[in-house]
């Protein structure tokens, strides 16, 4: 009776790490690699690949270089690389976005710097199943125009 209620217990503290939330501070700079499942606000610096199942808040002094995977994230800092955030990106006006970003959703306020190539994951789920049957009819006609021509 007791270690059923024990299990509950360890069992809903795993589900509370997306809850928790990480502060890296202003003067902090860490290179390499961050797995987490807790949410993260950086003031400071972060070279490597930073990937999270929370979300990630980058202040005005926070810079990130390099590969961010996490669920939402909101930018008034920098960030430079390969960004996957699968639900929204929030672009407030002193953030300065460069490199190859991949979203669920983007929301840009006015004066905010997006120097990237961006994909919506939503989007192209939706439009790429057409445009494959189109590409497949076209490549067919193609090759059948190829073949008389030859």
């Amino acid at each position: 009776m007791f270690s059923d209620n024990k299990k509950g217990r360890d069992q809903g503290s795993t589900a509370d790490f997306s809850r928790n939330q990480n502060k890296i501070s202003e003067g902090t700079k860490i290179v390499g690699d961050i797995v987490s499942e807790g949410g993260f606000r950086i003031e400071g610096i972060i070279e490597g690949t930073f990937k999270t199942t929370g979300k990630v808040v980058v202040g005005k002094s926070g810079f990130i270089q390099g590969t961010l995977e996490c669920s939402d994230a909101d930018f008034e800092g920098k960030f430079s690389g390969n960004l996957i955030v699968s639900n929204t990106l929030s672009l407030k006006p002193t953030a300065h976005i460069e490199g190859e970003v991949t979203v669920g959703k983007l929301a840009v306020e006015p004066g905010a710097n997006f120097n990237a190539s961006c994909s919506m994951k939503g989007g192209v789920k939706s439009l790429s199943k057409p445009s494959e049957q189109k590409g497949t009819q076209t490549q067919s006609g193609a090759q059948q125009g190829q073949g008389k021509s030859a």
